[in-house]
């Protein structure tokens, strides 16, 4: 498993560095710039055309790497392998990068920083979690029981568990696109998580998963090296809707779904976040209850610098990692 997870991590952080420094000036080319809202933090007008949709570089590492290293645990391995759960969540990455590749190139056709319209995004986005959750459900990988972490129990929901689950995926998708607001943010997040589901898979005998995590973990580094603040490269919609169809998919591929909602909580405030700001908006005419939403540009606008919300989110990231991982994981482990 060890030799899967390194070689997976390894040519991932290579082959998406090495894609950057080629795409990168094809985008300056092709004028694929970042536009910056009015409406944000003044200083973010200096990121005014900086190359986006770079997400493409660790999706094709993604792949190059993930279905030969596959192929070749499956020709060693054989039918011991189960890698339908692998291949039904690489795909649904690969189906929100490509809602996130179609939002992006929208942005570019307007001139705009405003892509799809939110009912197009969500109905594709729920077309394609409907689908992920058909199919895994189908071939076996998942069932109707849902694993409630911490308390080491599964509970039968039934027809309920569709519903909490196609909430789960587009939530954290959504909520993962909202944390990509500045320089190396979503990277070093997922990055740690990816770390996460690392572990996981090592302790639970998860070639797959172990794969992925691997995979995963090597597209983030690769990306910080272009990405890390001042960032030349953004990763666009294209990136940040693939790395949450990943980490969400992963959660699934561990058979322990709510998990993600401990590992991945700075993803989920991001996104409470913006819901308690709208809401208070709109309750109070016109006030609002942060600086700005999500909450990392709160941040900013109290004066942390984008390197401090990068290092804290990540290190609250990497302790709520770990109690899952010593709390839960762990201790549900056969004696």
């Amino acid at each position: 498993m060890t030799l899967y997870y390194v070689i997976s991590a390894v040519l991932t952080l290579v082959l998406t560095a090495l894609n950057l420094r080629h795409l990168i000036p094809v985008l300056k080319s092709k004028k694929m710039g970042q536009k910056i809202l009015d409406i944000g933090p003044r200083w973010h007008k200096s990121k005014e055309g900086t190359p986006t949709m770079g997400g493409l570089s660790f999706i094709a590492a993604f792949f190059v790497t993930i279905i030969p290293v596959i192929a070749f645990a499956c020709a060693n391995m054989g039918e011991t392998l189960d890698i339908v759960p692998a291949v039904l969540t690489g795909l649904f990455a690969l189906g929100n990068g490509v809602i996130g590749m179609i939002d992006d190139r929208t942005k570019f056709s307007k001139g705009k920083n405003e892509g799809l319209l939110a009912w197009q995004k969500y109905l594709l986005q729920l077309v394609l979690c409907s689908a992920y959750l058909f199919f895994m459900k189908w071939s076996g990988a998942i069932t109707t029981e849902m694993y409630l972490p911490f308390i080491h129990k599964s509970i039968e929901l039934g027809i309920v568990y569709y519903p909490i689950a196609l909430i789960l995926l587009t939530g954290i998708v959504n909520s993962v696109n909202l944390s990509d607001g500045i320089d190396g943010l979503t990277s070093s997040e997922t990055a740690v998580v990816a770390v996460f589901f690392s572990f996981t898979a090592f302790f639970t005998g998860n070639l797959p998963l172990a794969m992925f995590s691997g995979a995963t973990l090597g597209c983030c580094l690769g990306f910080l090296v272009y990405n890390f603040h001042p960032a030349r490269v953004f990763m666009g919609d294209t990136g940040s809707l693939f790395l949450g169809g990943l980490a969400v998919g992963m959660a699934f591929m561990a058979k322990n779904p709510l998990i993600i909602l401990v590992a991945g909580f700075m993803y989920v405030l991001e996104a409470i976040s913006d819901i308690i700001q709208v809401v208070y908006f709109k309750l109070t005419h016109g006030k609002r209850f942060f600086r700005m939403a999500p909450i990392h540009h709160h941040f900013e606008k109290c004066g942390w610098g984008e390197i401090k919300i990068v290092a804290v989110f990540s290190a609250v990231t990497l302790l709520l990692c770990a109690a899952a991982l010593f709390l839960d994981i762990m201790p549900s482990l056969p004696r």
